[in-house]
């Protein structure tokens, strides 16, 4: 299983959160995980912002910070070119799509040209709309969307 991990779900996982661990056994799983250099920036800011709001604390945040960093070891980074930014800039099935989902989507789908079996693991109903309608299969299939 080939894996795009998308910022909603790897920060379900980092936060804990309930769905988090299934997200966590899809990673564990895959044989291969793709993400855009925007998932972990999303990643790193939500962390500060969520200390900084006072739903983690300093051990917390750090935690998120070091798992974040082992996990992505082992991951492939896909940096925003070119490429990414000029299939942002076009429609999209199911608009309106914000600037970030839109780049995360055209990650995907660049990634999806030498990875055909890629796979949309995302909990964000409009990247999952639209992941789908663009022929990229969606995970977790059983998250209400």
């Amino acid at each position: 299983m080939t894996l795009y991990a998308e910022s909603s779900a790897v920060l379900s996982w980092l936060f804990g959160e309930p769905p988090g661990d299934k997200v966590h056994q899809l990673l564990a799983s895959a044989t291969r995980v793709f993400a855009s250099e925007l998932t972990l920036f999303e990643c790193d800011r939500a962390t500060h912002q969520h200390e900084s709001a006072g739903r983690l604390n300093a051990v917390q945040a750090d935690a998120a910070r070091s798992r974040l960093e082992a996990a992505t070891t082992s991951w492939n980074v896909h940096r925003i070119g070119t490429a990414v930014m000029d299939h942002a800039r076009r429609r999209f099935p199911h608009e309106p799509v914000r600037s970030l989902d839109a780049l995360h989507l055209a990650t995907a789908l660049r990634i999806a040209e030498f990875q055909p079996d890629l796979q949309v693991l995302t909990f964000d109903r409009r990247i999952r709309s639209n992941a789908a309608a663009l022929g990229l299969d969606v995970l977790p299939e059983d998250r209400e969307a």
